[in-house]
């Protein structure tokens, strides 16, 4: 089996994430802030630790303000809906994933609100001149996909916000969070959005989002929290205020291991390794005759992250994904719930493959990658 599809979820895990996962299932399995007794007690230790490690990790102190969710797309949807209201204007760019677009497209017919998509080159970056010339007086917000889920491409944030003024920055960072530096306070990021599953090495079904000081967003869920339970009103203090149900706490405790991998290898090891896995795979298509690749000229490691869009010409992505299934070779085929971002590079309505290598791919595999694709090609 060979596993290149790492940008819809990380497999395999590091020892770490099972480790993490399968003591809290063994010898913890309390709820956390729901009870007073050691288990509860424990449980919330777990979430604390990993409330804290994952502030550290973007280079904010307050963890409070990190507000655990299920998904990158609920952590978006949080801050769109929460912020948003009737006449308020946000400003995107082409390359943006549904998990912004349809949000937005909801508060349009729901509450009034208006949005400009500023168009990103083929290679999927936007103009910040551009950027800039598409803010109004009413703009409230500019979300901007940090690396794109289809061509991989990483945008430049250092300055963005400096050219706002009073317009909040939200980032969505779901294929960038453990696959490059993320610091939230160096790019003055408002809210920074993004899921644990990925290149965190969590498990599916958490994710995260931090809200800088000073900001309000009005939450998507109310109920218990285990706190203040003698008042029907919801709670106004942080994070009790956006999380209340039972979290996922084993996936806390998964995403909890998951940092403490990076930790341990170290992130500038893990981008180093991505990285020449990427040049490898991009070399290797582009030399077979017959194979577009979408982006990734000249290959420099600050532009782009280890995902691979291409098509063989003439050839559907679904046949040639058939195929390479059929070798036990797994790459994600189409539109990668993001068909705005096809659009822009040129290849809506029929998609593209997305080969998208991890920490753990091997040479090897990436060298029987290349040679079933070129196989494929060539009949």
């Amino acid at each position: 089996m060979i596993y290149l599809d790492n940008a819809a979820t990380s497999f395999p895990k590091p020892a770490q994430t099972l480790e993490h996962l399968n003591d809290f299932l063994t010898n913890v399995g309390g709820n956390p802030g729901r009870s007073g007794h050691t288990l509860s007690l424990e449980a919330a230790r777990v979430v604390f630790e990993a409330r804290e490690k994952l502030t550290a990790f973007i280079g904010m102190k307050q963890s409070e303000r990190l507000i655990f969710t299920q998904n990158g797309t609920e952590s978006l949807n949080l801050a769109l809906l929460g912020l948003l209201n009737e006449k308020d204007h946000v400003v995107t760019t082409s390359m943006e994933h549904n998990s912004v677009m349809r949000p937005l497209e909801f508060l349009t017919h729901e509450r009034g609100i208006s949005y400009t998509a500023v168009p990103c080159s083929p290679e999927g970056f936007f103009d910040a001149g551009a950027l800039r010339a598409s803010l109004r007086r009413n703009t409230r917000a500019v979300i901007i996909n940090h690396g794109s889920n289809v061509t991989g491409a990483v945008q430049s944030l250092e300055g963005v916000k400096d050219s706002m003024g009073h317009v909040l920055l939200i980032v969505d960072a779901c294929q960038t969070m453990g696959s490059i530096p993320v610091d939230m306070e160096g790019l003055k990021i408002d809210i920074l959005c993004f899921s644990g599953h990925k290149s965190l090495f969590g498990i599916q079904g958490v994710g995260a989002l931090y809200v800088r000081e000073g900001i309000e967003l009005t939450p998507l869920k109310f109920g218990g929290t285990g706190s203040k339970s003698e008042s029907l009103a919801h709670p106004m203090f942080l994070p009790d205020r956006y999380e209340c149900g039972t979290p996922n706490t084993p996936g806390i405790a998964s995403l909890l291991g998951g940092l403490t991998f990076i930790e341990k290898e170290g992130l500038s090891a893990i981008v180093d390794r991505k990285q020449a896995l990427r040049r490898r795979l991009v070399d290797g298509l582009r030399a077979m005759e017959g194979v577009i690749v979408y982006g990734h000229e000249g290959c420099p490691a600050a532009t782009h992250l280890a995902i691979v869009a291409f098509n063989l010409k003439g050839r559907l992505p679904s046949e040639v994904g058939y195929e390479l299934n059929k070798r036990a070779m797994y790459v994600r085929i189409g539109l990668h719930c993001a068909p705005v971002a096809h659009q822009t590079i040129g290849t809506f309505p029929g998609g593209s493959l997305r080969a998208s290598p991890g920490y753990f791919t091997k040479e090897d595999d990436i060298e029987a990658f290349i040679g079933a694709v070129r196989e494929i090609a060539g009949r």
